[in-house]
């Protein structure tokens, strides 16, 4: 049974003056934690970075600007050449990615494939988790 979804991805940072950086991404969606996607930005100083987001913020914002607070997504442009912009601002800075947008909708596609929107809930497990969580076994 597939429980993950998975696919590697040249994002690229947006520096404060336009020019562009490649960042290799691993995108990564758990079966086990349905509402959540995983970027992990592959840096070659600090080793891997981690960000989740939610994976329906990540599907609306490829529609319109959406989010608040620490992560922004909005689509730019139309077609092959459409982008996804990502804003990540963490405490002490901030990041500006652009994504093909639609790669990052074909890889989304395949999550709502192997947890359709509808079934989030009951893929989640909250008994498991508890169990685990109240038992020390997190």
């Amino acid at each position: 049974m597939i429980t993950c979804v998975d696919h590697m991805l040249g994002i690229e940072l947006v520096s404060p003056l336009g020019t562009r950086l490649p960042v290799s991404t691993h995108l990564l969606y758990r079966s086990q934690d349905p509402l959540l996607v995983e970027f992990l930005f592959h840096d070659l100083v600090q080793g891997p970075v981690a960000w989740v987001i939610s994976r329906e913020l990540l599907a609306r914002g490829m529609l319109a600007p959406t989010g608040e607070g620490d992560v922004r997504v909005w689509p730019t442009g139309t077609g092959p050449e459409a982008l996804l912009h990502l804003l990540l601002t963490p405490p002490g800075g901030s990041a500006h990615l652009v994504a093909p947008l639609r790669a990052l909708e074909h890889w989304l596609l395949r999550t709502y494939q192997l947890v359709p929107a509808a079934q989030e809930a009951a893929a989640l497990d909250l008994e498991g988790h508890l169990d685990r969580f109240l038992n020390g076994r997190c």
